[in-house]
């Protein structure tokens, strides 16, 4: 890990603030350490960020693992990917029942 101090780390915060506000759906490919039941495809929301930084994580098999973003891997999901989610969950909050 690279350490950065004063100026460039408030930059790569600031940066890194835009690119995944709060709320952010993620996507993780791998992470940089073997976490357990932390699988390839796993999504979540981005909660806020620290002083590393590092993302503070909500995932949705309830973990809140946070994310190195210069050692692991994941994406952004697209706003496609996300409206596919929101359907998906109204779907099964109607619990199937349809007039």
């Amino acid at each position: 890990m690279k350490f950065l101090s004063g100026d460039a780390l408030q930059e790569k915060k600031r940066l890194l603030e835009q690119k995944y506000p709060v709320g952010t759906r993620i996507e993780l490919n791998s992470l940089c350490n073997d976490e357990r039941d932390m699988p390839s495809g796993l999504r979540g929301t981005v909660t806020g960020m620290d002083d590393q930084p590092a993302l503070f994580m909500k995932w949705d098999n309830g973990r809140s693992l946070f994310l190195l973003p210069d050692e692991d891997s994941f994406r952004k999901l697209t706003p496609d990917e996300i409206a596919e989610e929101q359907a998906e969950s109204l779907d099964e909050g109607m619990g199937g029942l349809q007039t």
